[in-house]
């Protein structure tokens, strides 16, 4: 009795874009055919800043190999992508190439009754790209995306594209370490250059003089 698979496989649409059927290749070992197609792009195919847009032409060139095991499919995809850059914002439109090679096991084999839940089966003699697509171009693409290498990115205090900005763009920014002094020097009271004109009690400055004379002439006075 054959070992059933401890997951049943679920049916594949064969209507579906990346649902492939592999019956025109025998199983015979050592059996290949190629295959060129243009297929949509499914939704949700990228990163957060970068990815093919939803229903883009994917262009796939592929190669069915039969083995033992079951169908190798080794394949090349060029895609569209647009994004925006990390640093600057600026847009970004470019294409991009990913190379994959994916087994797809049989499920009345050994091999395929006792696959990993990781591991790809055929159905009906078809089988689902879309998941091994994914894994090639989604993982290749960088996290923070640049419109080039040595994009400066946008001015930390105005936001204007530093590549637009002249050479010497620069704002005068105040230490906030500074700002404390700053503001008791701006509450002190205006300085006064002229000096007092009532000397501090017991000071050096000049008595009166109605007191010295009234001091000589008691003393003729006596």
């Amino acid at each position: 009795m054959p070992h059933e698979s401890r997951n049943p496989l679920s049916r594949l649409d064969p209507h579906a874009p990346l649902v492939l059927d592999t019956r025109a290749l025998s199983r015979q070992p050592g059996s290949e055919r190629k295959q060129t197609l243009t297929v949509p792009a499914p939704a949700d195919f990228g990163v957060a800043m970068l990815g093919v847009p939803e229903g883009a032409e994917i262009e796939l060139d592929l190669r069915f190999e039969s083995v033992l095991e079951g169908v190798l499919v080794t394949g090349t995809a060029h895609v569209p992508l647009d994004g925006e850059c990390a640093r600057c914002l600026d847009p970004i439109a470019s294409t991009f190439e990913a190379d994959f090679q994916e087994l797809f096991v049989y499920p009345d084999t050994r091999s395929g009754g006792n696959a990993d839940d990781d591991e790809l089966r055929l159905e009906d003699d078809l089988i689902d790209l879309e998941p091994v697509l994914r894994d090639a171009v989604v993982l290749a693409l960088p996290l923070s995306p640049l419109c080039r290498d040595d994009c400066p990115g946008l001015c930390p205090e105005c936001g204007v594209r530093l590549a637009d900005a002249e050479p010497d763009h620069h704002h005068d920014v105040a230490d906030p370490r500074w700002a404390a002094l700053q503001g008791l020097t701006s509450d002190a009271p205006a300085s006064n250059d002229e000096p007092s004109e009532v000397p501090p009690p017991g000071g050096r400055g000049e008595s009166a003089p109605h007191q010295s004379t009234d001091r000589r002439e008691g003393k003729q006075e006596g």
